[in-house]
């Protein structure tokens, strides 16, 4: 009974894979649960680990070499299509190394994510990816002084100690303003992100830097504070268009936004472009499905997580390396939702 036991223990995801005939990444994906394998393989590959008795181990694999080929990732949900395309991008990069993901997710409650950065940090994993963190001052200090790698996405580190990864927020949120300004608008509303995250500052900045360059006088009227979710677009909506001179177009600073502000118009029985233009940002798949089909600011959602882990993937077999930023360019993406100001 001892020796069931020991060989049953001692089973790898190397062990599923060759007797299921699949290659390990796509065992390791399989068994994170992650989508991107195909219905047939995953039965064969669950089917194989229940009959060879198979179960993760993390600590002695920790143990057994110091390493636990695992990286951490840190999400504020899997609510929308921005961060299913940036995790989606982190799986496929890593399906091409030695490490498996783990996955943390903190419903934006204050506290879980501190706790989890700690947690991951002390011997779950050897890297760690922190999407969009909102709380990160709070302990990004502390990751640099136990010497644990990790990259911040969509976010900085004010004190520059921290790798990071993101897209071009001013010059996106400029390029969008200056493309509704050259179809005449001259009141364009915007509202903001989460005033916390350092994408909806720079987004601001870009905004108000277009008007300025275009000799259009700032008007805090026409500038909402939001969220970055459907329902801070909705809300903002309804006050932009109650203003005695509402705006003939819209910039959100993302697509969520930008779709509570198409529901806002709809019911108002304004129509979109003809009586007022709407502009998003990010380039979710479900942009080019809205109604009218969404003209945005396209992010490299996929490349940005992929990036992410190349720099993760740097920093475990060089970690001596300096940290630095890597910003990738953004594109302007005109669909139906825009027109010339009537």
């Amino acid at each position: 009974m001892q020796t069931s036991r020991k060989k049953i223990s001692q089973i790898t995801i190397l062990d599923v894979a060759r007797e299921s005939g699949v290659s390990y990444s796509t065992v390791s994906r399989v068994l994170n649960g992650f989508d991107f394998v195909k219905g047939s393989t995953r039965e064969k590959v669950l089917k194989t680990a229940e009959r060879m008795g198979y179960v993760a181990n993390i600590q002695a694999r920790s143990l057994a070499g110091g390493k636990t080929q695992i990286i951490g990732l840190l999400v504020p949900g899997l609510d929308n299509g921005y961060i299913t395309e940036i995790v989606s991008g982190i799986d496929q990069e890593l399906a091409h190394s030695d490490y498996d993901m783990m996955l943390y997710t903190t419903h934006r409650y204050q506290g879980k994510e501190s706790l989890y950065v700690k947690t991951i940090a002390n011997g779950l994993a050897d890297g760690l990816i922190l999407l969009v963190p909102h709380n990160a001052q709070n302990y990004l200090q502390a990751l640099p002084r136990q010497d644990f790698p990790y990259v911040l996405v969509d976010q900085i580190d004010n004190m520059y100690n921290s790798t990071t990864v993101d897209a071009t927020n001013w010059q996106g949120a400029y390029d969008a303003t200056a493309y509704l300004i050259k179809l005449g608008h001259q009141r364009i509303g915007f509202i903001m992100g989460a005033p916390q995250l350092n994408s909806a500052r720079e987004r601001f900045d870009g905004y108000r830097a277009a008007l300025q360059h275009h000799r259009i006088a700032y008007d805090e009227s026409l500038v909402i504070e939001g969220d970055y979710m459907t329902k801070s677009g909705y809300s903002g909506a309804k006050r932009l268009l109650s203003l005695e001179q509402p705006p003939t177009a819209i910039f959100a600073s993302n697509d969520l936004t930008a779709f509570g502000v198409l529901d806002a118009i709809h019911e108002t029985g304004l129509r979109i472009p003809e009586d007022i233009s709407v502009v998003g940002f990010d380039d979710i798949p479900l942009a080019s499905l809205a109604y009218p089909k969404l003209t945005t600011v396209r992010q490299p959602l996929v490349q940005i997580g992929q990036v992410a882990v190349r720099l993760l993937l740097e920093k475990l077999e060089n970690p001596e390396r300096e940290a630095r930023r890597v910003t990738l360019a953004t594109e302007l993406i005109v669909r139906d939702s825009s027109a010339p100001r009537g």
